[in-house]
């Protein structure tokens, strides 16, 4: 089926890591002009550039200057922005209570995840605003679904994006694009570099007891419904929407 993606704009924001490089991917896949946005890894960025066609952009999202130039040299490059797909986080790796979360790491973990899809929301609307069309999709976590015990920093971030940001971006975008959608993908556990390491067979098996699929999901699945939401033909009627791909995730078990 044509998704209708063919020849627009797309930004995709943590295009070198796992699941941004792989959404960068089926975008160009669909004919898409991609914009492959980077922070520190410029090398994959520009060889996936190269893989796909794509330019490749550097810009630090937790400070808006960068966010705001972001936008402006992708506009320069390929045209203006009509989609966008906010895939950068960062997952802090150490498990920390609490009681002994440090409120440097909270700070960190907001900015680098809350803060900085506000801002590359921000930038993408005042696009919108000019250009009258566009739709964002949003990238969340199970963990702001149901929490992750050691990391309430990461799930407390993604929660806002995914519920309070999410739904009020969906009422604002409609004012200056009519047709205008914001849509969010909360992933489940997933094999992308920001896991590796992290999930064995043993955790596989631990970690699965929730999910009716019982499997780990890969960087393809989540790409996929990001390109569904970002298509007018595909879901041309859905705005708002929480997608969970996480193999029908209820929960994490709390006791082992």
């Amino acid at each position: 089926m044509d998704t209708g993606l063919a020849g627009k704009v797309v930004l995709v924001t943590g295009g070198a890591g796992g699941i941004g490089s792989e959404c960068v991917r089926a975008f160009a896949a669909e004919g898409a002009e991609v914009v492959v946005h980077y922070n520190t890894s410029r090398e994959r960025a520009e060889e996936l550039a190269e893989e796909t066609g794509a330019v490749a952009i550097g810009a630090d999202l937790t400070d808006e200057a960068q966010v705001d130039s972001l936008l402006t040299r992708a506009r320069e490059s390929r045209g203006p922005v009509e989609v966008c797909a906010a895939v950068a986080g960062v997952w802090p790796r150490d498990d920390e209570p609490v009681w002994h979360l440090p409120l440097d790491r909270w700070e960190e973990t907001l900015r680098a995840n809350l803060t900085a899809t506000f801002l590359t929301a921000r930038a993408f609307l005042r696009e919108v605003e000019t250009t009258g069309r566009g739709n964002l999709v949003l990238v969340g976590s199970t963990a702001g679904r149901f929490g992750e015990a050691g990391h309430a920093d990461y799930a407390a971030a993604k929660s806002a994006i995914q519920v309070g940001l999410l739904l009020s971006l969906k009422n604002e975008i409609v004012r200056i694009a009519p047709r205008g959608r914001v849509n969010a993908v909360a992933p489940g556990w997933t094999y992308s570099p920001m896991t590796r390491g992290e999930l064995d067979q043993a955790v596989v098996d631990r970690i699965s007891r929730t999910m009716a699929l019982r499997k780990v999901a890969l960087a393809e699945d989540i790409a996929r419904a990001v390109v569904v939401l970002a298509s007018d033909e595909l879901s041309g009627h859905i705005t708002g929407e929480l997608v969970t791909v996480a193999g029908g995730m209820e929960g994490r078990t709390i006791h082992s």
